[in-house]
Parts: structure tokens; C-alpha cells; sequence
């Protein structure tokens, strides 16, 4: 299998920044999609943003501008770089992997509070 980590939330002022992070380890799988969800008190869990195999990112219109997805393949890691975070950006944030020959796998979330 493989597990995935997410790390780097934290407590900000509205307009700061965060970066995510988001280690893979365990099995080696081709990839077809990675990325990031997040999840508010009481509301649906949402797509951020996400990364193919290719290089190529989405992102949800709310976050469009202001949040980049990377990925490091020789350290099997995405990131997701928040620039002017808003309150509404307030949610748990998890990371996710499809991968060829393989299930969906989901990290652990990383809280990252927005708030004066």
C-alpha cells in the first residue's frame, strides 16, 4: 500500500501564506492523479486542486490565482502553496493519490485555520 502524509497547516492571518506538504511512501505505482481536498465544519469535503501524471494541475475556481500545486518525484511529494489565504480557506486539507494498479489513497488532513 501506500501512505501518504500531509503536514505543514498551521494558524494565519488573513492575506498570509502556507505551504503543504504531502510525502508518499510504501509502494511505487504509476501515477495518474494527485491532489489536494479540503474539508470545512458542516460543509462537503471540496477539490483544490490536483497534478497528473503529465504535470498537469486543476484547480477549484475559489483557490484559482492564489493557490500551486507542485509535485517533487524523486521525493514522492506534492506541495500546494497558499498565497493570500481568505477565512473561508479555513478547513482541514488532505492529500490524495490514484494510481495505475492501484486504489485511491487518502493522507491524513492538516488543519490550516485563517483568521485575525
Amino acid at each position: 500500500q501506500v501512505v501518504l502524509v500531509g503536514s505543514g497547516g498551521g494558524s494565519v492571518q488573513p492575506g498570509g501564506s502556507l505551504r503543504l506538504s504531502c510525502a508518499a511512501s510504501g509502494a511505487v505505482f504509476s501515477i495518474y492523479t494527485e491532489g489536494w481536498y479540503r474539508q470545512a465544519p458542516g460543509k462537503e469535503r471540496e477539490l483544490v486542486a490536483t497534478i497528473n501524471n503529465s504535470g498537469s494541475t486543476n484547480y477549484a475556481d475559489s483557490v484559482k490565482g492564489r493557490f500551486t500545486i507542485s509535485r517533487d518525484n524523486a521525493k514522492r511529494t506534492i506541495y500546494l502553496q497558499m498565497n493570500s489565504l481568505k477565512p473561508e480557506d479555513t478547513a482541514v486539507y488532505y492529500c490524495k493519490g490514484s494510481y495505475y494498479g492501484g486504489p485511491d489513497y487518502w493522507g491524513r488532513g492538516t488543519q490550516v485555520t485563517v483568521s485575525s
